[in-house]
């Protein structure tokens, strides 16, 4: 009988690398160890490779057994792909909602939504896709997801059905290294700061291309200033953590809430006709949307809105 496309080898081959040895993996396995010795040795005749390098200490797999295990991996995906896609036909009154969304903008953005939604719904799952907006939206457009959550809808490919919340503001942090801290104090009110000088401030920021960076790189251009960068990542909450350490200033919408210490930073609130930044969820227009699709919708621009009418000194 033929093994090679077995779940059971998926399984033998994680808990055997995870071991290194024959005798503790079939120890785990509840199975005997000339069993998982011959049942490995049977699917290698089959396929007419060495999939286990016996001379390495602990075991691993040869380069054509890391193949074979690709392949049993993308297999098992693509099974379970497929029940979850088949089971809208088998349990109609189960549905998974499949959402893309930027990792840390689904940090903050889908804790406002889901929890609420799912008391309303607790038959539908959610199978969450956390990957950049630009694949993401390909993945929309080709019926891979039912949603994409994301910022500035402006910038979005065209064929989609686009639900816009509207403008959110942004705050700098601004470190006591910076000459424009102030001692002690939390928050800075809107207008004391100059911006211009602001913007002239060593700065920590998101990669060109990102939705924050866009908005700074207008602001910079607005301001006609050649900004010192001192760093880029791609991830906000490294961005936050080295200005709250004093390695320079940086900005951000008002939903990326940062602890107030007024002791190491400020933060300082900009004004929404400055810089702003709109959130969206989208599906690929002239889709017909469930009653379960059409509360999601609600309640994501209903909590969200309630969430940016939040002053910052609250967050």
């Amino acid at each position: 009988m033929s093994h090679h496309g077995s779940i059971n080898m998926l399984r033998f081959l994680d808990v055997l690398l995870k071991h290194g040895n024959f005798t503790r993996a079939a120890k785990d396995l509840y199975i005997s160890q000339p069993y998982l010795t011959q049942y490995i040795k049977a699917t290698e005749k089959d396929l007419g490779i060495q999939i286990i390098n016996r001379k390495a200490t602990p075991l691993e797999l040869t380069a054509a057994g890391r193949l074979y295990y690709q392949y049993l991996t993308t297999l098992e995906n693509q099974k379970d792909k497929f029940h979850k896609e088949i089971s809208q036909y088998t349990t109609p009154d189960h549905q998974v909602i499949r959402i893309g969304v930027l990792a840390s903008l689904g940090y903050y953005l889908l804790p406002l939504v889901l929890p609420d939604f799912l008391q309303v719904h607790p038959e539908v799952s959610i199978e969450l896709t956390e990957d950049i907006s630009e694949h993401n939206e390909q993945r929309l457009l080709h019926n891979e997801i039912d949603f994409l959550v994301g910022q500035n809808p402006e910038t979005i490919a065209p064929g989609l059905e686009i639900y816009d919340r509207g403008q959110d503001s942004y705050y700098s942090i601004i470190p006591r290294s910076s000459s424009l801290y102030q001692s002690d104090k939390d928050f800075l009110n809107p207008g004391t700061v100059d911006i211009d000088q602001l913007l002239h401030e060593p700065l920590i920021l998101s990669p060109r291309g990102s939705s924050i960076r866009r908005q700074v790189d207008y602001l910079l251009q607005k301001y006609d200033v050649k900004p010192h960068i001192i760093v880029e990542s791609a991830n906000i909450f490294t961005v936050t953590k080295l200005v709250e350490k004093g390695l320079g200033v940086t900005f951000m919408p008002n939903t990326v809430t940062t602890q107030p210490n007024g002791s190491q930073y400020n933060l300082y609130p900009l004004p929404p006709s400055l810089i702003s930044l709109n959130y969206f969820i989208a599906h690929r227009a002239g889709r017909s949307l469930s009653q379960n699709e059409h509360d999601l919708v609600t309640i994501f621009l209903t909590n969200l809105e309630a969430s940016l009418q939040t002053p910052l000194s609250e967050s």
